[in-house]
């Protein structure tokens, strides 16, 4: 069950992915947003402030907004304001959104009717996860774009390839999202990479890639959970203000 009651440590988690986003190179400076609802409803979130830099990130932060009140004096940049306030309150399975322009998916995203190749083991945890936005509108500064968006995340789908745009990632926790954040840009990277040999592609047969995907879905370990702990450790070591 989701615990939406410890705000303390949603903070520190979600630091903690502001601050690997930045270590991966999977951010743009003070650009792009991560987010984590704090109700139900999802209309009250934590997100990061205008002007921040991923690397610098800290717990303390991070703005806690209110759907139902966006003329807030410490309203956040408009984009991911109307982004993530109706993807929360719309979508229940996106209780923590991570929107980023990591160079490997997006160049992905840039390729004209691209679809997601199951070419390794990493690729097929998303077999059927991926949905697509073909028609880019521009940036997001007003609420229909949040609603269009929003529509194109349907049941079973986690990952939204924003096309000549950039990625959206959604789930149930911050451990959860950034984990296949992570990997989402690990298989991107080894497509752009086969893609550019310009050799045949040996895909893996769909009926594998289900498989693949449901084993990965079923894994016997809490493996986000410990690849997450394990990263906050790091941090703790050597930049243990992000809890702060």
């Amino acid at each position: 069950m989701t615990d939406f009651t410890d705000e303390h440590q949603a903070r520190i988690d979600l630091a903690a992915a502001f601050r690997w986003a930045a270590r991966w190179d999977m951010h743009e400076a003070i650009a792009n947003h991560f987010s984590l609802a704090l109700n139900e409803p999802g209309t009250q979130f934590l997100l990061n402030p205008a002007g921040s830099h991923f690397s610098r990130i800290r717990a303390s932060d991070l703005l806690r907004v209110d759907a139902e009140q966006p003329t807030d004096a410490h309203a956040p940049d408009p984009t991911a304001w109307h982004l993530h306030a109706e993807l929360h309150q719309r979508l229940p399975q996106a209780r923590c959104i991570l929107h980023t322009h990591m160079p490997y998916a997006t160049t992905l995203c840039c390729l004209q009717d691209f679809e997601w190749l199951a070419l390794d083991q990493n690729a097929c945890r998303f077999h059927g996860r991926i949905a697509y936005d073909r028609n880019y509108a521009g940036m997001a500064l007003d609420a229909t774009e949040g609603k269009r968006v929003a529509g194109l995340l349907g049941a079973g789908k986690s990952v939204l390839f924003m096309g000549n745009h950039g990625v959206i990632v959604i789930g149930p926790t911050v451990a959860q999202a950034l984990d296949e954040l992570y990997y989402l840009e690990k298989a991107a990277k080894l497509q752009v990479l086969a893609l550019s040999t310009h050799r045949q592609l040996a895909t893996i047969p769909e009926r594998l890639a289900a498989l693949a995907c449901a084993q990965w879905n079923d894994y016997p370990t809490a493996y986000c959970e410990m690849h997450f702990a394990a990263l906050k450790q790091i941090l703790d070591h050597e930049e243990p203000e992000y809890k702060t």
